[in-house]
């Protein structure tokens, strides 16, 4: 979600800041804004929109001073105008916020009663006054903030700076991500690593509920009970370089064709190629015993967990259980004695999913993540990882990550089989030998984005599209269906193709397009007789299928696009490039913001 960024340090500051939120803005955001103490009192640019908005206006009319913050606001409380766009501030504070602060109406009632004067429809407004409320009580700065911190209720993570203190930012952390880097005579706060790499690779992250005072001289962070703490100063990976979007036009573009690249990392770390064998760090349970796997996730991450129960279920049999995130927690659910628990995340910083896991933490399960930040916060509460090594996914609409969230949960899933006896070595090698196939099948599949443009120019006019899938391609389906509302804005919905007939036919017409993932596999007779029904109501079909299954469904098609043939196991990797592709080229043939669409964020750190 929102995007923070702070500097104390002895050169100007505005200019590196804004950089720095640049490379925040895979996040998604709506507004931006920086302020920055100079002469002793603070000074403020803001602008509604993207940060080239903001660029132009620190051209025309720059900010001096060598302290300051800067935020992308993505908009939860008011609209994403330039009024409500961060820093907030009052004539001693400006804030940055990332997070809901739940209590907000109770604080702004008391506060505006004192005779504070809000300006903003923003819950994040109300911190900016309630530690000017103690600073007009006679508190210090850093006392001021604590107690004002103390009243606060929600997740947020904060940058504060104060009038007359060109010396201090203040930062907190209670949920979303915080970091802290170190540099030569300067402090830096950021939501994340990626955000402070240029600057510097010395950074520790806080913990949930510390506050931390920077100086030019360093950081003296404090836990949840005022303890002053010590938070381990990592070197961090994390490229400095700034990333484009190479010959793209797009950063989702650039990420799909990556995907050969990215998933061939991921098979590195996860397959021995010269003995065909499944290589795993270590794990917090023993797989031959574990009497059930509960895969929680959100969104796209969700559906990878949909095609890792197919996986696990069939080829290593143990029972799995895949939930939502947001609801998993609130159903309490009862879980085994000796169960694993695996949380997916593309950010690591998912809030629902943070939740979940600490949820099964109390429930006595052991804890395995497959994420791609290895330092997030999911990361860090996990027993253990399973890095997914996609590199930073720019564009809102995860794809990479995605298919690297796949190729390791199969690893895993093979794994468990070896494990538990239910595949044999033979099994193992040639299961092992079919995933390092998935790079080339991958980039035979893009092969097809000058047929999937071509027929994107029709699809991208339909009000509405349904997609279908039978067995690991039902989630497919529905991945399909989620690309295309995220980028597109076109209604689409994903059912498993047996569910056709319990109702959602009603809505075939011929105005209606029908994407059906249907390659020849042990699902495909009944997939095409699902295809035939929609095609005799009128239906406008597009068929992604293998050869031998386009020419097996007959002719009565609208479109086809062609996927190689390969085994089972890694179909479901393959058969996500045409469904990324199409709501690709259908968003960009509508023209809509494609890496940023509308209000959609990439890591969202609150509920």
């Amino acid at each position: 979600m929102c995007g923070i960024v702070g500097i104390v340090g002895t050169e100007p500051v505005a200019p590196i800041i804004l950089e720095a939120l640049k490379r925040l803005e895979y996040r998604g955001y709506d507004s931006a804004g920086i302020a920055t103490l100079h002469g002793g009192t603070i000074d403020r640019r803001r602008a509604e929109g993207k940060l080239v908005n903001l660029d132009r206006l620190l051209s025309e009319n720059p900010l001096d001073g060598v302290i300051g913050i800067g935020h992308t606001r993505w908009a939860t409380h008011g609209a994403p105008t330039e009024r409500n766009a961060h820093p907030h501030a009052t004539d001693r504070v400006a804030i940055v916020h990332n997070g809901i602060i739940e209590n907000f109406r109770e604080l702004r009632e008391r506060l505006t009663a004192g005779g504070a004067n809000f300006v903003t429809e923003t819950d994040s407004e109300v911190v900016a006054h309630l530690v000017t409320h103690y600073l007009d009580k006679g508190l210090a700065p850093r006392e001021a903030a604590a107690t004002a911190l103390h009243e606060l209720e929600g997740a947020f993570a904060l940058g504060i700076v104060f009038k007359g203190e060109e010396d201090l930012i203040i930062g907190a952390r209670r949920g979303p991500p915080l970091a802290v880097g170190y540099g030569e005579g300067a402090m830096y706060l950021g939501s994340d690593a990626f955000a402070l790499a240029p600057m510097t690779s010395r950074v520790c992250f806080l913990e949930d509920g510390d506050r931390v005072e920077l100086t030019r001289a360093g950081a003296s962070i404090f836990d949840a009970a005022g303890n002053k703490v010590q938070r381990p100063i990592k070197i961090t990976d994390v490229s400095a370089a700034l990333v484009d979007k190479g010959n793209h036009r797009h950063f989702m573009a650039k990420e799909i064709f990556e995907q050969p690249e990215v998933v061939g990392h991921t098979l590195s770390e996860y397959v021995n190629p010269l003995d065909d064998t499944i290589r795993l760090p270590a794990l917090p349970v023993d797989l031959a015993s574990v009497p059930r796997i509960t895969i929680v996730a959100c969104g796209t991450a969700y559906y990878a967990a949909m095609v890792a129960k197919y996986w696990f279920e069939r080829y290593a049999r143990i029972s799995v259980e895949v939930d939502i995130a947001s609801e998993f927690r609130y159903r309490e659910a009862a879980m085994p004695d000796g169960g694993l628990a695996i949380f997916i995340s593309q950010s690591g910083e998912t809030a629902d999913t943070l939740a979940a896991l600490h949820y099964c933490r109390a429930q006595g399960q052991k804890i395995l993540s497959v994420v791609n930040v290895v330092e997030s916060s999911i990361a860090r509460a996990s027993d253990a990882i399973l890095p997914t090594y996609a590199g930073p996914e720019i564009g809102i609409a995860s794809t990479k990550a995605f298919t690297c969230q796949l190729t390791t949960l199969a690893a895993l899933a093979i794994r468990a089989g070896i494990a538990r006896g239910t595949l044999d070595r033979t099994d193992e090698e040639r299961l092992v030998r079919t995933l390092m196939e998935v790079p080339r099948h991958i980039a035979e599949a893009l092969a097809q984005d000058e047929a999937i443009q071509a027929l994107s120019i029709e699809f991208a006019k339909a009000r509405d599209v349904l997609y279908l899938g039978r067995g690991h391609n039902y989630p497919i389906a529905l991945e399909g269906a989620l690309k295309l509302k995220e980028i597109s804005y076109i209604h689409a919905e994903g059912y498993a193709a047996g569910e056709l007939k319990h109702g959602p036919i009603a809505l075939i017409d011929e105005e209606v397009p029908v994407v059906v993932i249907a390659p020849v596999d042990a699902l495909f007779e009944k997939t095409i007789s699902n295809m035939q029904e929609v095609s005799a109501r009128g239906a406008r079909v597009v068929l992604i299928a293998d050869r031998a299954g386009i020419e097996r469904a007959g002719s009565d098609m609208w479109a086809t696009i062609e996927v190689p043939t390969v085994d089972p196991l890694i179909a479901p990797i393959v058969n996500a490039i045409p469904v990324q592709l199409l709501a690709y080229h259908a968003a960009v043939s509508k023209g809509t913001d494609v890496d940023q669409p509308r209000n959609l964020a990439k890591s969202v750190t609150v509920e």
